[in-house]
């Protein structure tokens, strides 16, 4: 595939993300857009994953005991 850009903006793309970053940098922002992802779906299958749900549970946890000393 062929895209047709600005100089300016393939400068500053160049620049930026750097020269053979560019693609996967163009990928990664327009795939919310154009893929039918299921939100809900992806967080069942999230929720399902009982060793994330854990770690996410003790980091979670740790922050409350960061901030019980902290002045209100």
């Amino acid at each position: 595939m062929t895209i047709t850009l600005d100089e300016d903006v393939y400068d500053g793309l160049v620049r930026v993300i750097g020269r053979r970053k560019i693609s996967q940098f163009l990928e990664d922002l327009a795939r919310p857009h154009v893929m039918q992802d299921d939100l809900a779906s992806a967080y069942q299958a999230m929720a399902a994953d009982t060793e994330r749900e854990q770690e996410a549970l003790e980091w979670s946890n740790a922050l409350i005991g960061d901030v019980a000393d902290a002045t209100r």
